[in-house]
């Protein structure tokens, strides 16, 4: 079973991945620590990275594509993956789907957890204090908030015309959200 779960910074994507990942021994793929990997390693593609991320922007397409694909491609992986905050765009979708294509894989569910701005600057502000994440503070929330709802309508719809949303209201507590998650996730059909 591959997994996608969006929802803009701050919404929770990570703590129900992390649940998600316990319960049905699958392997979370996020793209926030693939490129957190890369800046802590201080690699030139880190420092680019860096950046980027600094400012308040995304970084490219391509970048994260070969990310995704060298993971992806590794057969430990194969039909056990939750997507955390991939795909931000439909670029990213479409590529998304091309790759898993390409190493005979699909995605089974794509879960939205919708969650207001005032919302996410809250937990962006608590997340700061206990993690001290440098892309942490409220104008970078703001500009990634308004940056993430601007790009993810085509992905919504995307997922949508491919039958495969499933919009979640996240700003229930989280053992709410993770329940009615793992309600989605035990209805697909031969999944047990």
């Amino acid at each position: 079973m591959n997994i996608v779960i969006f929802g803009p910074p701050g919404a929770g994507k990570g703590t129900q991945s992390n649940l998600i990942v316990k319960k049905y021994k699958l392997y979370q793929l996020s793209t926030g620590e693939l490129l957190r990997k890369e800046i802590q390693n201080n690699t030139e593609l880190g420092k680019k990275i860096s950046s980027i991320i600094n400012l308040g922007n995304l970084v490219s397409d391509e970048i994260v594509r070969n990310l995704i694909e060298n993971y992806i491609s590794k057969n430990i992986y194969k039909n056990k993956l939750i997507f955390d905050g991939y795909p931000r765009n439909l670029t990213q979708a479409k590529n998304l789907d091309v790759i898993l294509k390409k190493n005979n894989q699909k995605i089974d569910i794509a879960l939205k957890l919708s969650v207001g701005l005032k919302t996410i600057k809250k937990r962006i502000l608590e997340r700061k204090n206990l993690e001290k994440r440098a892309d942490d503070n409220e104008q970078i929330a703001i500009k990634r908030y308004e940056t993430y709802e601007k790009n993810i309508k085509p992905v919504i719809d995307f997922y949508k015309d491919s039958n495969l949303l499933t919009v979640i209201n996240g700003e229930k507590p989280i053992n709410e959200i993770n329940d009615e998650i793992s309600g989605l996730i035990k209805g697909i059909k031969g999944w047990l």
